[in-house]
């Protein structure tokens, strides 16, 4: 007998993989965590039945959330992971030297330990073993709280806006990331699909108007998400993420990326019609 996982985007679309082996399964008090082998995807986390990372596709995400910023401010030493347990984030964060530290504040613990022993391409960062990682297990909103004007940028990793994640796209999360910021900080978050969520994109972008001055949407192409173009906030106090794109800075990387690039930084901000006028103030 044959094992699919299907994840539904609508009432009547959906995605589904073959899977070939459950590798854990088990609850936190949080949420569902579940991570599967597949022939296609190689190792994939879910968490409450949806899609989180797939090992052939998540350099995709985890570049996106973290280059585009880490190379429009001028001198990120400071980073803050909101969410992101499975580390691919903090890996991609870690290719900066500039960095001096980056701090995951991940409200599942289970999540972290169970990425650092079966998704270690991904967690390869957030095991202890480097000086520059701070992990910890905290309420992203309180950890917040606790360190404001602290951070030159803060990503937010997060799961869809259900469950643990809702209040991390509301209005007074995004006034507590202002706080955390510094006085020319800026901050990433994923914002779904435009072709699903559009009324949450409208709301989600609103919020984030009415605290920062600067706001742009950019999007990836991530295939095992829905419909597969994906899109992010690049909300900021000061710095445009084309006008102060640090473009030699980006060529002369001296990491390898297999998404990101230089031409393709500028090309993410240029959003078809539909998205445009979706999300338009």
């Amino acid at each position: 007998m044959e094992l699919w996982y299907t994840e539904k985007h609508s009432e009547h679309a959906g995605f589904t993989l073959k899977v070939s082996k459950t590798l854990f399964s088990g609850e936190s008090e949080f949420q569902k965590l579940e991570i599967v082998e597949t022939p296609e995807y190689g190792r994939m986390m879910l968490l409450d039945d949806l899609v989180m990372v797939t090992e052939r596709d998540e350099f995709i995400y985890h570049e996106m959330i973290v280059h585009p910023a880490l190379f429009t401010h001028p001198d990120p030493k400071r980073v803050l992971v909101i969410g992101g347990g499975d580390g691919g984030s903090i890996r991609e964060i870690m290719k900066h030297p500039g960095v001096e530290q980056a701090v995951l504040c991940e409200i599942d613990g289970l999540v972290i330990d169970k990425s650092i022993e079966l998704l270690p391409s991904m967690a390869c960062d957030i095991n202890g073993s480097n000086p520059r990682v701070h992990v910890r297990v905290s309420d992203g909103l309180v950890y917040l709280r606790e360190h404001q004007n602290a951070f030159d940028v803060i990503l937010v990793d997060s799961t869809d806006p259900v469950g643990p994640a809702e209040g991390l796209f509301a209005k007074d999360f995004y006034r507590l990331v202002f706080g955390a910021l510094k006085e020319d900080g800026l901050m990433v978050a994923q914002t779904e699909s435009p072709f699903y969520h559009g009324e949450i994109q409208k709301h989600m972008y609103r919020n984030l108007r009415a605290v920062f001055p600067m706001v742009e949407m950019y999007q990836a192409f991530i295939p095992t998400y829905p419909s597969g173009l994906w899109s992010f906030a690049f909300a900021s106090k000061r710095y445009h993420p084309i006008r102060d794109f640090h473009r030699e800075k980006a060529q002369k990387r001296g990491f390898s990326t297999r998404y990101y690039n230089e031409d393709l930084h500028l090309g993410a901000f240029m959003l078809p019609t539909f998205v445009k006028e979706n999300i338009a103030e």
